[in-house]
């Protein structure tokens, strides 16, 4: 039986839950950010009007403002952030136990045993009415027959949309797409490819074995499994705690930090990410030995 796999994504979900919590904001450009009385927070998130300015995230709050002199910036309240991606996934547990995170505003969901329920698209569209109606949020949702390209399928349309990729019409629906819409195709890789010709998810999928495993090692060979629909990693279960050996997390700021007030700014913003993750998973204590404040 072919899997039917669904991934569920959360549009500006930090945006979204405080333009829900506060609909004065709603049809202004809203960005949430961090350390809002310093003129370096960042923009964590940003909501579609904000988008249309040009805002980014990643980008420092003075130069979102230059962009859009209208923006309104909210400090982040991670714990109803937390409260709504619960909600979330209490009600795409109403179809599977299969249901597996992929951050705060995304899970893919495993549908396959579901079928008295209907269809995955139906799944998925049922999926997004309710979330609308009873959390007042909206999501994306891809429809596939793997994770990777339910993943990919939940970006290409947004907000409030579902797209199926289908197992016998893929080829002729995302090769055409660039390499980097791919899971797995980083910046790094994506450059790696781009400097070989390789520019789309085909040209990759063409791409001979040797050739990838020389320049990207298991990974190269892993991203052509992906490009050629060959994905069969599985939808873990709701209650699954991978094991955790190390904690982290990573942004990437749009121009190069100039001072140490700068980069303290980014620290303090990698550092309320990381005790999140912390938190989930028990730990009581987090250190880098190889990092030093500059006095």
């Amino acid at each position: 039986m072919q899997r039917v796999i669904l991934h569920c994504d959360m549009n500006n979900f930090y945006a979204s839950v405080e333009c829900m919590l506060n609909p004065e904001l709603k049809n202004k450009p809203v960005a949430v950010c961090g350390s809002v009385e310093e003129r370096h927070g960042i923009v964590l998130a940003k909501n579609y009007a904000a988008k249309a300015f040009g805002v980014s995230t990643g980008e420092a709050i003075w130069q979102a403002k230059q962009k859009c002199q209208d923006l309104v910036i909210v400090k982040p309240h991670y714990e109803q952030y937390m409260k709504f991606s619960k909600l979330a996934r209490e009600i795409y547990g109403r179809y599977t136990d299969q249901i597996e995170p992929y951050g705060m505003d995304e899970c893919w969901l495993d549908v396959t045993g579901s079928g008295c329920m209907g269809t995955g698209f139906e799944i998925a569209d049922e999926i997004r009415r309710t979330v609308k109606f009873e959390l007042g949020l909206t999501i994306s949702a891809g429809v596939s027959f793997n994770k990777i390209f339910a993943k990919l399928g939940s970006d290409m349309k947004k907000p409030d949309a579902i797209t199926c990729i289908e197992a016998d019409s893929f080829r002729e629906k995302i090769w055409c797409l660039p390499a980097s819409d791919l899971l797995g195709v980083g910046r790094a890789t994506e450059k790696v490819l781009s400097g070989y010709g390789i520019h789309t998810i085909g040209e990759l999928a063409a791409t001979s074995d040797d050739f990838l495993k020389c320049r990207l090692g298991k990974n190269g060979l892993a991203i052509k499994k992906y490009a050629n629909g060959l994905d069969d990693s599985p939808v873990m279960l709701s209650d699954y705690v991978s094991p955790v050996k190390s904690i982290g997390h990573g942004i990437t700021t749009m121009q190069d930090l100039e001072n140490n007030a700068e980069v303290w700014c980014v620290m303090l913003e990698l550092v309320q990410e990381i005790g999140t993750k912390l938190r989930t998973h028990k730990k009581k204590s987090g250190r880098n030995s190889d990092f030093h404040p500059q006095q």
